[in-house]
């Protein structure tokens, strides 16, 4: 019996010594990720600069475990970060507790949270996986200038905006 089985484990390393390795080469290559991966956290601005997150929470209560942690504050007319009323003066995730499950992104009114494609997530300390708000924001796109912004009254009327069907 234990001869067979030898037999059996040595012909499938004949058989499989031939074969192609399928190794990638990571730095240089970078393996293709799926169309609906959830990787790394962005939040996004509008193309003026002003911050699509409003500070509602929502994403902190969709969270089943717990990772999102926001405080709001009033936007003024003199310091505009967002269109809203008010926008998140603090936004933590803590990457450790994050399961990448993609409910944040679902809750979210704005269209703010964004989960990634970018896989490359790596800790030497316990402090560097909680990701700020600094951290999170994407790049000031072109045209646009920083937050806080100054504005005319009445300019922004609603915090959401008018946002088309979803397209998946």
């Amino acid at each position: 019996m234990f001869a067979i089985e030898l037999a059996r484990g040595l012909y499938t390393t004949w058989r499989e010594m031939f074969n192609k390795p399928v190794t990638i080469q990571y730095p240089d290559q970078r393996r293709p990720v799926y169309r609906r991966f959830k990787g790394r956290h962005s939040l996004h601005r509008y193309d003026n600069g002003l911050e699509k997150c409003i500070g509602c929470s929502l994403c902190a209560a969709a969270c089943p475990a717990d990772a999102i942690f926001v405080e709001s504050a009033e936007n003024t007319n003199a310091a505009r970060f967002s269109p809203g009323e008010r926008y998140a003066s603090t936004y933590e995730i803590n990457m450790l507790r994050c399961i990448y499950c993609g409910y944040c992104e679902d809750a979210c009114p704005t269209e703010a949270i964004v989960l990634g494609d970018n896989y490359e997530l790596s800790f030497t300390d316990r402090h560097d996986a909680i990701y700020t708000k600094e951290m999170l924001l994407e790049a000031l796109p072109e045209g646009g200038s920083l937050t806080p912004q100054e504005v005319k009254p009445g300019v922004y009327t609603r915090s959401v905006p008018e946002m088309k069907d979803p397209v998946d």
